[in-house]
């Protein structure tokens, strides 16, 4: 429970501001747009091994060093680039996460090139409708299902990096694909009454 505004959210965002309003406006609203889609891929990935509220205060720093999130540029960056981003504090500076953007950024462009969209890709592992769960514990959220297995397993197949199952669940929670809110959180109603107007 905040101690600001009384609502009941769910318990990973606590009381601290910058988690409440990612959790009240961004965590679970389907996702149709490529380039976030592609942004949330990489600092999903970016997470590993971190929390997530750790690349959350990072964010706007991993936005202007990594052009926006341009896939094209990315794309491009050569060795002087890497460098100066493993050299920059306002990033979670591992060689293999910064590479794996690089990586990921190819792979995405590479599905662009055969004619899909991330957007379509991603959903079709959903058959285009978010799934709406309704757990009312914490140890009732999965960490993984078989549906972020087989996506995890074809985003490798296709080039991208730190994408396992885990990682892929978690880009499932937060770009809408499926409503993890408790059913005792505010959001939950909302995100589920957006949901089915889509």
């Amino acid at each position: 429970m905040s101690n600001r505004d009384q609502k009941k959210r769910c318990w990973w965002c606590g009381d601290d501001e910058l988690y409440q309003q990612y959790h009240d406006f961004e965590w679970g609203v389907p996702v149709h747009d490529d380039h976030r889609l592609f942004e949330f891929l990489c600092l999903e990935g970016a997470q590993a091994g971190l929390s997530w509220i750790t690349i959350l205060r990072k964010r706007e720093n991993y936005r202007r060093v990594f052009d926006g999130f341009d896939a094209n540029k990315i794309a491009n960056y050569q060795e002087p680039k890497i460098a100066s981003l493993l050299a920059d504090p306002g990033i979670v500076r591992n060689k293999l996460k910064v590479n794996g953007f690089v990586k990921n950024a190819r792979a995405y462009l590479d599905i662009l090139d055969q004619g899909e969209s991330l957007d379509s890709y991603l959903w079709n592992f959903v058959d285009g409708v978010p799934v709406q769960n309704r757990w009312k514990l914490l140890e009732q959220i999965p960490s993984n299902t078989a549906v972020s297995d087989a996506m995890a397993k074809d985003l490798k197949k296709r080039g991208f990096t730190f994408v396992g199952s885990t990682i892929c669940y978690a880009l499932m929670q937060a770009a809408g694909l499926v409503n993890d809110h408790l059913t005792d959180c505010y959001r939950h109603a909302e995100v589920t009454e957006f949901n089915t107007s889509i």
